[in-house]
């Protein structure tokens, strides 16, 4: 079920990354949903990302923003977690 895959989704990022505040890529939901709301894909390789909020009146200060990463061409098997360093604007 896509909306039971969205709600795993943003529970892993709460937990890997620590924030309350978590936020689905529209690309990302698009490609949950791209089979329909049955037929799910088995798997989905994700980046998450800690931003810093701009809203003043935020409750949270950091926010997670989910995307979907791209897939290598050998494919999904034998990968796992990658840190990616990123250098801020």
């Amino acid at each position: 079920m896509a909306p039971k895959a969205i709600k795993e989704i943003r529970k892993f990022a709460q937990k890997s990354m620590g924030t309350k505040d978590v936020r689905v890529d529209v690309k990302l939901n698009k490609h949950i949903w791209s089979k329909g709301i049955r037929s799910v894909p088995r798997r989905v390789r994700v980046r998450i990302a800690r931003k810093r909020n701009d809203d003043e009146d935020a409750k949270e200060e950091l926010y997670s923003l989910v995307t979907v990463a791209e897939i290598p061409a050998e494919g999904l098997k034998g990968l796992g977690t990658k840190v990616v360093e990123e250098a801020e604007d």
